[in-house]
């Protein structure tokens, strides 16, 4: 997955889909392009890649600066590793209709903003527990995996969720 940032305004955004709603898993979540790796492909090449196909983000727009932490979903046992990415500027996009509905931005400082954030504990098929975060900026809130992503990236970012 492809967590893409650009500067606008002197306020940094980040890139985010609504997966569409003819597909087998998520349909309709907010979600970061991405998917799964091809034979011989590294995490950051099928991150390029899958960018370019969802939403026609162009490969050398892209200047890679790190990875997150590998994560799994319940749905998906499978390592997701974002892969961050800095763009020069509001990038021109066309979202793909075989698998995403639309492409939008938001700033970090709105993710961050009181109100915005919450956590759930939630119980997982094998009887454990673990915290589940909303981003509250769209209808449906990003959550699950995006909303994981956020918390990091935000977090090591200083920005943090704001004190309830």
């Amino acid at each position: 997955m492809l967590v893409a940032l650009f500067e606008e305004e002197e306020t940094t955004r980040v890139l985010l889909t609504r997966r569409a709603s003819h597909l087998r898993r998520n349909q309709g979540e907010v979600a970061f392009p991405g998917g799964r790796l091809e034979e011989g492909e590294s995490a950051v090449q099928a991150a390029l890649r899958e960018a370019f196909e969802e939403v026609a983000l162009e490969p050398s727009s892209v200047e890679v600066v790190g990875e997150l932490s590998a994560l799994a979903t319940v749905s998906r046992p499978s390592l997701i590793q974002p892969v961050v990415g800095v763009l020069s500027e509001r990038p021109r996009l066309r979202a793909n209709p075989d698998e995403v509905s639309e492409v939008f931005d938001v700033a970090l400082s709105e993710l961050t903003a009181p109100g915005v954030f919450r956590e759930e504990m939630w119980t997982i098929p094998d009887g454990s527990s673990r915290p589940i975060y909303f981003y509250d900026v769209c209808d449906p809130p990003v959550w699950g995996a995006t909303a994981r992503v956020l918390k990091e990236l935000l977090d090591l970012l200083g920005e943090g969720c704001p004190a309830e």
